[in-house]
């Protein structure tokens, strides 16, 4: 989505209040999921933060006098994004989080511009491949084997339940490239494309939820815990975090908007062991700085000379309800 960006040398003052409000609701995601997914079945849960997130975004439009796409082709576009990049995603994380902790979502979710940039490469051809991203993504692929411990006995949920993350992520890497060879640079604002995003992966939900899971549980019967949970995920992290995203764009560049990316899994960590009481393995957090560094060599940050990008860049840009939002 193109959104006008300024120069990454704005004040920090302008953009550090939104970039951490951001890394925040993300990191924090992760921790909503798995006490959600306690009480509600994966498929309801992403239901019901779709829906709070839609009428989020809803509200935006209707107070900035916005609207949403008029255009039907970009609405079957919109569509594709929307079952890649918020209703399989947002559901495998769901079900992954039944089986392995909070802290090793959020660390999975930090490889998806690591397999976004070789499908961007060999399947849409909408960036070129280059030796410092070869050894980014080397980087990173050892960082993977690292976090699964593949000396180990691998087997059993937990190596389904990070199969099912791992395989989120896979979903967030198809969707980015596709939504900049078909809708990046599209008439109409960054929230109206979410709005409309939201919209149709509702309209998926709707269907989906209750053939593969059955009736919901009544609101009656969920704890005030999860409620919460659910309103924060919906609300905060489907919601306000792609506008306080698209804030940050606009005012200090794509590439700060995309160093969030190594905020959210040391958030995710922080909050999954303080609050929830999950442990760390060494291996874990070892994985997740390698994969980390092989993002950051194949993004260029670890550069002299970093080359230019363009800011509606997807590969590097902040992850939005298209994009990776937990």
């Amino acid at each position: 989505m193109r959104s006008p960006t300024a120069p990454d040398t704005a004040h920090p003052r302008d953009w550090l209040p939104s970039y951490l409000a951001l890394a925040a609701i993300w990191g924090t995601s992760f921790l909503f999921i798995k006490v959600g997914v306690r009480e509600l079945h994966p498929l309801w849960l992403t239901f019901a933060r779709v829906t709070a997130g839609t009428a989020v975004l809803l509200i935006v439009l209707a107070v900035t006098r916005d609207r949403l796409p008029r255009d039907a082709r970009l609405w079957g576009h919109l569509a594709v994004v929307a079952a890649l990049g918020v209703s399989v995603p947002f559901t495998l994380f769901g079900y992954g989080e039944q089986r392995v902790s909070s802290v090793l979502a959020g660390i999975w979710n930090a490889a998806t511009p690591l397999v976004a940039l070789p499908l961007a490469v060999l399947v849409f051809r909408t960036e070129a491949l280059t030796p410092r991203r070869v050894a980014g993504i080397a980087t990173g692929f050892l960082g993977v084997l690292v976090v699964l411990g593949v000396w180990r006995d691998l087997g059993g949920s937990q190596l389904t339940g990070q199969l099912m993350c791992f395989g989120a992520a896979m979903c967030y890497a198809v969707a980015i490239p596709y939504q900049k060879k078909f809708i990046a640079g599209r008439a109409g604002s960054g929230v109206s494309i979410a709005g409309g995003q939201l919209l149709m992966a509702l309209a998926q939900l709707a269907v989906l939820a209750p053939l593969l899971a059955g009736a919901p549980p009544a609101p009656t019967e969920l704890s005030l815990q999860v409620v919460l949970c659910v309103l924060a995920l919906g609300a905060l992290g489907t919601g306000l975090a792609f506008v306080l995203n698209m804030r940050v764009i606009r005012v200090a560049g794509a590439s700060t908007s995309a160093s969030v990316t190594y905020l959210m899994p040391v958030v995710a960590t922080v909050v999954g062991v303080l609050i929830l009481g999950e442990h760390l393995i060494w291996n874990q957090p070892l994985g997740a700085l390698i994969v980390l560094t092989g993002v950051a060599i194949s993004q260029g940050v670890l550069s002299r000379r970093r080359a230019a990008r363009p800011p509606d860049d997807p590969v590097v840009a902040g992850p939005g309800p298209a994009a990776a939002a937990p």
